[in-house]
């Protein structure tokens, strides 16, 4: 093959050139690729923390708020309650929530940062349905046992009201406290703990 006639500057540029607009496409084409590995806004909302009033929760009364895609139960419990705690720990599976999803601020007796104030994530352990909150002592559907608590209508799993899973139920463990902290005394942030806070 003869190359005499041939002009290589002329290829060397159509060669550059090529090069050029070949990287200049494939990056036109990655841009929108990587960028749907983002995620969303909503999903980025759905994560982000969630502030809560507790200041109109009335003595016994639930109040429920979306964190995450899931249910969290704010409860604020009464004197009696607290106490009924206390005399339930041979019916339990865990009493002391040895292996149970808290933050530290919340592994104690009542399993929440101040006694009266229970935050908790209202999924069953067992098979992830919403148990009903039952405070109600002694109902006919459920019997003497029963002092108050979180009732799991899918597989009958009982959770007492500071959310510990009782013996010979379904649920294998207690029900989940998600990082929560006080921003004011009327006021919860859900999603942020008060140990990150104070690191």
């Amino acid at each position: 093959m003869n190359n005499k006639g041939v002009d290589k500057s002329k290829r060397q540029f159509l060669t550059s050139a090529l090069t050029v607009v070949g990287a200049v496409g494939s990056g036109y084409l990655a841009v929108p690729f990587l960028a749907q590995m983002q995620p969303s806004v909503k999903a980025m909302a759905a994560g982000a923390p969630v502030e809560v009033d507790i200041s109109k929760i009335e003595d016994g009364q639930l109040i429920r708020v979306a964190w995450r895609g899931k249910p969290v139960w704010v409860l604020n419990r009464q004197p009696e309650v607290l106490a009924t705690l206390k005399t339930l720990d041979s019916e339990l599976r865990d009493p002391q929530s040895n292996d149970s999803i808290q933050p530290p601020s919340s592994k104690n007796a009542v399993r929440s940062q101040r006694p009266e104030i229970f935050v908790a994530v209202g999924l069953c352990t067992h098979l992830g349905c919403s148990p009903t909150f039952r405070p109600e002592i002694a109902p006919v559907d459920l019997g003497d046992k029963w002092q108050g608590g979180f009732f799991c209508p899918c597989h009958g799993s009982w959770f007492d009201l500071a959310g510990r899973v009782y013996r010979g139920v379904p649920a294998p463990s207690n029900l989940e406290i998600p990082p929560y902290r006080f921003i004011t005394d009327t006021r919860i942030m859900i999603g942020e703990s008060s140990e990150e806070k104070s690191a």
